[in-house]
Formats: C-alpha cells, structure tokens, sequence
C-alpha cells in the first residue's frame, strides 16, 4: 500500500486569514487588531449507568461555545459595548465571521460564523513605557455557528 503524505504547502500559514465583527444594529468592522485567535465547541457529555455493564456510557447533552484571542490594543468597539452594558445593563449581542485561506494550499479556505457572541469584558486602558506596542486578550462566548465554507479534502485522504 502507498500511503499519501501531507504536501508542506497544505499547512496554513497562520497569518493567512481575515476577521469581521458584525453588530446586531448592522454594523459590520473589519477586526485587523487581532493577531491570535481562536473559537471552540465544548461538547457536554454526560455519564449513563447501564445495567448489565461494568463500564458507563457516554450521552451528549448541549454545547458551550467560547472564543479568545489578542489584538493590537487599538480600538473602542468593545469597550463600546462594555459602556453601554454599564449604562444601561444591556450587552449587545455580534457576531464574528473568520476565514482562513492560504493561496499556496490546496485545500481553498473555511469561513466560520460565530452568531450571537457576547464579551466577558476586558481592559478599559492602559499604557506601558517599556512596551514597543500595547496588546490586550479579550474573550467571551457564543450561542451558535455556521460554517458557509469549509476546506476539501487534502489528496490522499479518501
């Protein structure tokens, strides 16, 4: 059996993607502060006895959606939000699109779409004299996604 092997052009260059940030008023910005990010599905599993086994089973029972990242500390639109929730208590919903493409792999690009997220807060301000630039780490969590497109199957897959 000839076994296939990855091609190095196929693993994405980390750099190689675009991110948007679309309020529920319309709104939509292109969020080319963050330089690190990451959004995942935690999956609930809980334990079932069964009778007649010595092990325990596992059933799914609802999910968590939480996302993270790091951007360039350049701009209010969260901060925006974390004042109107101060203000008013009301802490508007966005969503996050992002998609990875890299034109030198074959297998074209994934967009995901984060629907209904909400931020967990974060920094207000900040300076650091010995910093060359500053950075902030924002994170929350998000009700749904979908997945408009994904990658294909790297050759010698199937």
């Amino acid at each position: 059996m000839n076994d296939s092997i990855m091609n190095a052009l196929d693993a994405l260059a980390g750099a190689q993607a675009s991110a948007y940030v679309t309020l529920a008023d319309g709104k939509r910005y292109k969020f080319m502060q963050l330089y690190s990010f990451e959004a995942s599905m935690k999956i609930n599993l809980v334990e079932v006895p069964i009778l007649g086994k010595t092990g325990k089973g596992n059933k799914p029972s609802g999910w968590i959606g939480e996302w993270k990242g790091t951007a360039h500390f350049n701009q209010s639109v969260l901060r925006d939000m974390w004042l109107e929730y101060k203000n008013s208590g009301r802490l508007p919903s966005f969503d996050i699109q992002v998609t990875n493409e890299d034109p030198t792999a074959s297998v074209g690009r994934q967009t995901i779409v984060l629907k209904g997220c909400l931020s967990k807060g974060g920094i207000l301000t900040k300076f650091d004299v010995d910093s060359e630039t500053l950075d902030e780490d924002i994170e929350g969590t998000f009700d749904d996604w979908e997945m408009p497109e994904s990658f294909s199957l790297l050759k010698g897959m199937q």
